[in-house]
Formats: C-alpha cells, sequence, structure tokens
C-alpha cells in the first residue's frame, strides 16, 4: 500500500473546492446567500460560500457540510451545477471548484448561523459583483433550475408546507424572470392532480382569502409510474 503513494509522484497537485449557490424564496422574490470573504485574496469581497475539500470526505460530503455550517440545515434539495477549472480563475492557487446549487425555505434559515458568517440575502436580479467567476456560477445554477423546473416539481422545496396557488404561481414567476399566465398556470398544476387542497385559507392578503394546498408525493411518484411527466 506504502508503494502505491509513490505511483503519481510526478503528477500536478490541485486544490479542490466546493461552491454552494444558496437559493431562498421569500413569498416573492427569488433570493440568494451570499457572505464577505474572510481570507486574502479577494477579503472582504462578495462571494458565494464555500470550502476546501477536506481529505476525508467526498465531494457531496464537503458541499453538505457547507450547507450546514452557513444555514443549519441539511437534508434538502442540492444537486452539482457545474466544474470551473481555468488555469487563471483564481490568483491564490490553481483550484478546481465543483459548484452545487441548493433550495431552502428561508423561514427554516438557521439565522444566527447566518449571522455568524455575516451572511446576507440578496435578490438575485440585485446581487453585488462577485469575486472570481462565482457571478457566472450562479448564471448556470438559474439556467439549470429553471430547465429543471419546467419538468420537475423542485419548485416545491422552496415553499412553506402549505401555500397558496398564487404563492406557487409568484415563485415559478421569480424563477423564470417573467410572468406566466395565471389562469393557464393554474389549470395546468391543478390537472396534475399533485396538490392536496386543504380546509384551510390564507386570508393575508383578502377577507374572502385562498385555499391553501400541499404537494402530494405519494401522488406525483404515481404519476412518474404512469410515464405521465411533470411539466409546466
Amino acid at each position: 500500500m506504502t508503494g502505491n503513494l509513490n505511483f503519481y509522484a510526478n503528477a500536478d497537485k490541485h486544490l479542490v473546492a466546493v461552491d454552494c449557490i444558496i437559493f431562498g424564496f421569500d413569498k416573492e422574490r427569488l433570493r440568494l446567500l451570499l457572505f464577505k470573504r474572510k481570507i486574502a485574496p479577494f477579503q472582504h469581497k462578495w462571494s458565494l460560500i464555500g470550502s476546501f475539500i477536506h481529505a476525508n470526505e467526498n465531494v457531496s460530503n464537503a458541499a453538505q457540510r457547507v450547507l450546514k455550517e452557513c444555514t443549519g440545515l441539511q437534508d434538502v434539495f442540492m444537486e452539482v451545477s457545474g466544474c470551473y477549472g481555468d488555469t487563471n480563475r483564481d490568483s491564490g492557487a490553481r483550484v478546481i471548484s465543483i459548484a452545487h446549487y441548493s433550495l431552502i425555505r428561508l423561514n427554516q434559515t438557521n439565522e444566527s448561523t447566518v449571522e455568524t458568517y455575516h451572511a446576507q440575502w440578496f435578490d438575485v436580479d440585485e446581487m453585488p459583483q462577485l469575486i472570481l467567476d462565482h457571478n457566472q456560477m450562479v448564471a448556470d445554477a438559474l439556467a439549470q433550475l429553471r430547465r429543471k423546473a419546467k419538468y420537475q416539481p423542485i419548485g416545491f422545496e422552496l415553499l412553506p408546507e402549505k401555500f397558496t396557488i398564487p404563492q406557487l404561481k409568484t415563485l415559478y414567476d421569480a424563477i423564470h424572470q417573467k410572468k406566466l399566465d395565471r389562469r393557464n398556470f393554474r389549470k395546468r398544476i391543478l390537472s396534475m392532480n399533485i396538490l392536496k387542497k386543504l380546509d384551510e385559507k390564507d386570508k393575508r392578503s383578502s377577507r374572502k382569502g385562498a385555499f391553501l394546498y400541499q404537494f402530494d408525493e405519494a401522488a406525483y411518484k404515481h404519476l412518474v409510474e404512469k410515464g405521465v411527466h411533470f411539466e409546466l
């Protein structure tokens, strides 16, 4: 086993990192969690939240660790969105970064942990200039989120457990950054029979109120088994 350590003795050595694009939704806007980098180079500049991968962890474990450390959350939706390895991307060293995007419900965010990181939520269309290629990482993750949201119900990861149809539409408007047709959206989402209508109403915006719904994961899985695909 000891001899195996010499097999790559002459190979170039690189640092490998993970960067997390953390999206949240606050009932009206799609938001992005950023923090000011604590170390040089680019100290005090706005950045995605990331870390070098430890020797004893795999890539996904590193991304989950970063997410938990800065939000207090685990077991949330997370997916690789790209690998970034331009030779000159980081002036500090040759660093290859594997970017992940995650979707979290803002009302679950551990605010005290976020404050420890001195992190801040920004609207995705009003975020500042970020270090390195982080703006490109965000753009790529947004494009992947929009593609996936058309064919998989991942948008429900950003909503509270109970929501109204208008709230759901507002979320998809935010993801696609355009106003979807209200009637067509309602007709389409209800026709899939993947929502449970509750005997409760949200009356914060009107006296009449709007019925609350829940995502029915079992019904969605049954839909997939029948070969019927989610599409919005």
